[in-house]
């Protein structure tokens, strides 16, 4: 599985990817997939592709989400984004497009694939990067969460000037691993139409995320 991870990420992460908990953690995803043959998501060689798509030097944002749609043919890889083929697109990723038009002023989405922001720089990552079919949460047991908290970490360390939005409760946890000295913590409520009035909408993430970078010198994300 490690072998689907790009030479630079797996550089920037050697030392986590020679841990014992992330050895544990190939185990049990594996095993995961033998156990449920077609049933766990994404595909196998899908689970890295927010690393794929994004350059550990290209980095600009992270987007951290919880874990993939549970739902067959929509988890991708990428948080929140789904395959191009599906409509309507998730409650989430709608609320997700309405922010971003009422932000920017920009026409909706016209699919729920985020693979162009991904290769601008935006890291779509989950904080459990796998999934059983049907089953929202199911893989919170397998060790994800220290692999991609130790991916939080040495971003926060080894890098400078990234946008981090956090949006609800379980993506703030994070919070505390980030150095908001170095880097642009921006936090809400999550897209999720349980929360999304809370906090989400009219949290102007998306022109936040701009105005930054460009005072920090680096090019904005065409949203």
């Amino acid at each position: 599985m490690i072998q689907r991870l790009p030479l630079e990420w797996r550089a920037f992460l050697s030392k986590e990817l020679s841990s014992t908990s992330f050895k544990e953690l190939t185990n049990r995803v594996l095993n995961a997939y033998l156990s449920a043959p077609d049933k766990v998501f994404p595909t196998q060689d899908q689970v890295f592709r927010a690393f794929e798509l994004c350059d550990p030097l290209d980095l600009k944002v992270v987007i951290l989400g919880q874990d993939p749609y549970p739902t067959r043919g929509h988890a991708h890889g990428l948080s929140f984004s789904v395959e191009p083929s599906v409509w309507p697109l998730p409650k989430s990723l709608q609320n997700i497009d309405k922010e971003r038009v009422s932000d920017l002023g920009l026409k909706p989405l016209i699919n729920g694939d985020l693979t162009p922001w991904a290769k601008q720089g935006v890291l779509l990552l989950n904080t459990v990067l796998t999934v059983e079919e049907g089953r929202p949460g199911s893989h919170h047991d397998l060790g994800w969460e220290h692999f991609t908290s130790a991916v939080i970490k040495k971003i926060s360390k080894e890098k400078s000037q990234v946008v981090f939005l956090l949006w609800g409760a379980k993506a703030q946890q994070l919070k505390a691993i980030i150095d908001s000295d170095k880097h642009l913590v921006l936090s809400s409520a999550h897209p999720s139409p349980l929360s999304a009035y809370r906090g989400f909408f009219g949290n102007k993430h998306f022109s936040k995320t701009n105005t930054y970078l460009g005072q920090v010198g680096k090019c904005q994300i065409q949203w």
